[in-house]
């Protein structure tokens, strides 16, 4: 999970209303100049001491962080963790130049916390420095201007930052901020589901969903006609006879179709477009976010499967009818969707919950 610290330095009178909405959406950091203003905070937050401009204080209060800029406090880190071991120490590092982006390579191989400020928008910087720290037991907290930049943060060279700092400019942007630390989707169960028939039902919209991402050849997307029940859709990664392999496509199903999106949500296939995140899962039910380039939808024969798990739970999924159209199976096993008959076995997901608008909930809810 990254790190979502909150930076309340220059906050005027909303202050004490966006601490109460860190505090209750769980954020991690609440930095401050002041130790005053840590004063009081749930031992569930760090208290994150950050006197950039100023002198150190005598007494850090209840600060269970403290963040030095060696340059101006004439201090280091280590220097202090001697003097105060039970405080953690970090050091602040603005980036502007080679020899300050050194200074942060070296900062995120030594230091607990590394704290870095990145002048220019590049963040070219930032995945040198990322590099320099693998292995590194410390954690570098990256400034991020807002919202959008702290997801942007996260997304350098597939590592991102392990956390940011960001200083809030109104109410809801510690929750915004929250939501975007907790992007991350996670795993989910598959099960093995048994086709129990095929029928061919003639015409209709299929869509192709065209990513940003390459796909591995264990990996695609779920898709059915059913919230409770999907099918793993595998892409246009594995070599076909008649035309070249597109491993950012999959041939996902026709345009009523349900797939993961984010936070847990579903999308209909028509749905999708541009700029939209959908889940991608592999055969082992790992999880990541990819983002879609384009939607192709396009009039095919279409193909119904029906298939049902160990538990009785029933699963339908209608593809394109055509044998470069696949689906995965046990051990990644690739399927030609006109070649499955009763008995084989795909791999699937059975969430749990009904839908409404594509969110999750307990009510009751019939899908024929």
């Amino acid at each position: 999970m990254k790190l979502s610290w909150l930076d309340i330095r220059d906050l005027g009178e909303a202050k004490n209303a966006i601490v109460q909405e860190a505090l209750h959406h769980r954020l991690d950091g609440i930095v401050a100049a002041d130790p005053a203003d840590l004063a009081g905070l749930p031992p569930t937050v760090k208290k994150v001491l950050f006197p950039r401009g100023r002198a150190l204080p005598e007494d850090f209060g209840e600060a269970t962080v403290v963040i030095v800029d060696p340059a101006f406090h004439a201090v280091t880190p280590a220097e202090l963790a001697l003097a105060h071991p039970e405080v953690e120490f970090g050091r602040f590092v603005e980036i502007i130049d080679a020899p300050t982006l050194e200074d942060a390579c070296q900062s995120a191989r030594t230091e607990r916390w590394s704290l870095l400020l990145f002048r220019d928008p590049t963040k070219i910087p930032l995945e040198i420095v990322i590099a320099a720290s693998t292995g590194s037991p410390g954690s570098l907290i990256t400034v991020a201007a807002d919202v959008e930049e702290a997801d942007i943060i996260f997304g350098v060279l597939e590592l991102g930052s392990d956390g940011v700092m960001m200083a809030p400019r109104k109410v809801g942007d510690a929750a915004a901020l929250k939501a975007v630390v907790e992007a991350e989707t996670p795993d989910l169960s598959l099960v093995e589901l048994e086709v129990v028939s095929t029928e061919h039902v003639g015409m209709g919209e299929r869509a192709c969903v065209d990513t940003c991402t390459y796909f591995r050849k264990d990996e695609g997307i779920l898709v059915g006609s059913h919230s409770k029940g999907m099918v793993l859709c595998v892409s246009e990664t594995h070599p076909l006879p008649y035309m070249p392999t597109r491993p950012f496509r999959v041939n996902a199903g026709a345009i009523h179709s349900y797939t993961m999106s984010q936070n847990g949500r579903t999308n209909y296939l028509s749905e999708l477009k541009a700029g939209s995140k959908i889940v991608a899962v592999d055969t082992e039910g790992r999880t990541r976010l990819v983002t879609v380039g384009r939607v192709k939808i396009e009039t095919r024969p279409l193909i119904s499967v029906n298939a049902v798990a160990p538990d009785g739970r029933e699963a339908n999924l209608i593809l394109q009818d055509d044998w470069h159209v696949r689906v995965l199976g046990p051990g990644a096993k690739v399927l030609n969707s006109t070649e499955l008959k009763p008995g084989d076995k795909v791999l699937g997901h059975l969430p749990t919950e009904d839908r409404h608008v594509g969110y999750p909930l307990t009510e009751f809810c019939l899908e024929t």
